[in-house]
């Protein structure tokens, strides 16, 4: 397989746009194709401060290299779940990209702010029920909206890729949750007071492409999962839609643009417009929510550290 550009070794076959490139013109095309997408679907400008979600793993390191090569204003915040090894691992390839790279990185450690780690916190609510994904996408989201509003960033960038993002369409489709289709898309606009705007510019990119970049980049990241994802059901969907991908190219990227287009043409409008008349305000952080008096995230931790020091007291009598 040859180069499509200047006819050398392709180092990456792009089957779904037909187009094979070698490593020096793979290299260019990442940060041309992502800044196509930002104008596309005008995620930020060129002069606006940006907050970079940053896990450690190849997506965010990506993204944030990209983003500096084009020129943005970047600052990358890794949250601390304190998921044993895992965190300590995923915390080292966020500090040592960003030193490497002479670039900014915020750190905050859940159970300084809190109280309690995100696998504590899971076993003392009901939300969590043994199982740490629900709180930790529920803290994240919080964290993330949080921190960019108290340090005045224009947007939230995160490094979900097309698998990302099909998966959770996918899944979202086949329960046909209607709100959760309206908020998805490369941009959610800030909805009311209090909430910043998210981006995710790789957000058509295959995870095997920015995999390659990572590598030809050479840009080292954590390579394992977080051990709380086995089992998980958008692994699952992420498995089926890769076998159609195999015998159809393009399956995934049509199926993400084609709901893209439909979002364009009005088929969520209703339910947009109905969840942004529903916002109020938390009395106890202030970030907006659907519920009348306090926010999912603080009911949660309120009840964690409540739980917390139940058992205390019970383990001291």
């Amino acid at each position: 397989m040859r180069c499509r550009k200047c006819g050398e070794k392709a180092a990456i076959n792009m089957r779904q746009h037909k187009l094979a490139l070698c490593g020096t013109h793979f290299l260019d095309w990442i940060p041309e194709q992502t800044q196509r997408f930002i104008e596309k679907y005008r995620m930020f400008g060129e002069d606006s401060r940006i907050l970079l979600a940053v896990s450690g793993g190849k997506d965010s390191l990506a993204l944030w290299d990209v983003l500096q090569r084009l020129g943005y204003q970047t600052t990358g915040l890794y949250i601390g779940l304190g998921i044993n090894e895992y965190s300590m691992r995923s915390q080292e390839m966020a500090e040592k990209f960003a030193t490497e790279n002479d670039l900014n990185l915020t750190v905050v450690d859940v159970a300084d702010e809190e109280g309690a780690t995100i696998p504590e916190a899971s076993k003392l609510t009901e939300r969590g029920k043994g199982k740490p994904c629900s709180v930790c996408g529920l803290t994240k989201r919080h964290m993330m909206n949080r921190v960019a509003r108290e340090g005045g960033y224009d947007v939230v960038t995160t490094g979900h890729n097309l698998d990302d993002e099909v998966a959770v369409l996918f899944g979202n489709t086949l329960n046909w949750a209607v709100g959760y289709l309206a908020r998805q898309g490369p941009v959610l606009e800030e909805t009311a007071a209090g909430l910043v705007r998210k981006a995710k510019p790789f957000c058509r990119f295959y995870e095997r492409e920015t995999a390659a970049y990572t590598l030809l980049r050479g840009i080292n990241y954590i390579y394992e999962e977080c051990p709380y994802a086995e089992g998980a059901t958008s692994i699952y969907h992420k498995e089926l839609l890769n076998q159609m991908e195999e015998v159809r190219p393009g399956l995934k990227l049509s199926f993400y643009l084609s709901f893209l287009r439909a979002k364009e043409s009005g088929l969520f409008v209703q339910e947009s417009t109905l969840a942004k008349s529903k916002l109020a305000q938390c009395r106890t952080c202030g970030q907006p929510t659907t519920a009348p008096d306090q926010c999912a995230y603080c009911r949660t931790w309120d009840g964690v550290r409540k739980r917390r020091v139940t058992t205390r007291e019970g383990e001291t009598r």
